[in-house]
This record gives structure tokens, sequence and C-alpha cells, in this order.
């Protein structure tokens, strides 16, 4: 599987610089991050169902997610606060993988037009430290990513073709 989502480290550094070109048009793509439906759909995958269970899309609003097995048993769980979101351009938000030894992120995303139906997602992942940082990339972490990127990619694409 060709990887179009591309995570950038930086020896000694603690952030990720993630970036992925969409065929979708900003609105799309911004709606796909911020739309509690169209999100669960692309973060769910073959081993769980991924549900919103909270999400309130305004600045200092919290959001939660979890993904569960066939019967039931949470897989994944992950929250945070937004602290901004400007429609169609930027989300900055904190991510937390719940019962992980991670600790809290600090997530900007910057959503780019590129043409009037492709645009680019751009992540800027800051950590508390390099040692966390790494212990993420130690994970299937970037295979997952573009995994879910490609869902997200396919799945917005047939809503707009609907």
């Amino acid at each position: 599987m060709e990887r179009k989502t591309k995570v950038n480290a930086e020896d000694g550094k603690h952030d990720l610089l993630i970036t992925r070109e969409f065929d979708l048009p900003v609105e799309l793509l911004f709606k796909a991050h911020v739309e509690p439906g169209i999100f669960e759909q692309w973060m769910s995958h073959e081993y769980g169902t991924t549900k919103l269970t909270k999400f309130e899309g305004k600045k200092h609003g919290n959001w939660r997610f979890q993904t569960t097995d066939a019967n039931g048993n949470v897989l994944y769980a992950a929250n945070g606060v937004f602290h901004e979101l400007v429609p169609n351009q930027k989300i900055t938000r904190t991510f937390e993988a719940e019962n992980s030894t991670l600790d809290v992120q600090l997530e900007f995303l910057e959503f780019e037009k590129l043409t009037d139906n492709t645009s680019k997602l751009i992540m800027h992942t800051v950590f508390r430290s390099v040692a966390l940082r790494d212990q993420l990339l130690k994970m299937p972490f970037e295979y997952g990513l573009n995994m879910a990127h490609n869902r997200l990619q396919d799945i917005v694409s047939k809503l707009t073709n609907a």
C-alpha cells in the first residue's frame, strides 16, 4: 500500500509534521473532521466500530470517541478539547489516548485549498517530550493513519458522488 499520508519526524524534536493531499474540496475535508457521522465512518475499521460519545464543536468544547469490537468491548478511546475551530481553515485541539502512557498531545490541523476539488491537510502534533513522540513512532501509527486517511478519501468521495 502506498502511504500517501507523510509523517515527518526530525531527530531530537518533540513534534511531528503530517501532510496529506486529498481529492476532495477543502470544505468536505474539514467536514470529515467535524461532522460526527462522517468522522465515525472513516475512523471505523475491520477491527471495530468508532462512535463519538461527545462532540462539542466549539471553542473549549470537549470531544471523545471510542472504538468497540463486535461484542461491545472498548478497544481504544481518546478525548480532548477544542481550542480553535475556523471552518475550512483550522482546528487546534488536544488529543489524549485513554489508558495510554503517551500523555496528551497538542494538535494544529490546517486545511488548505489547492484547487476547487483538491485540498491538503497539514497536522502539526506537539508532544511533551522526544521520548513520548518516539514511543508513538514505534507503534504502527503511520500505517494506521494512512489507512484512516484512505478511508476518509473513499467515504467522503462517495458522499459527493451520491
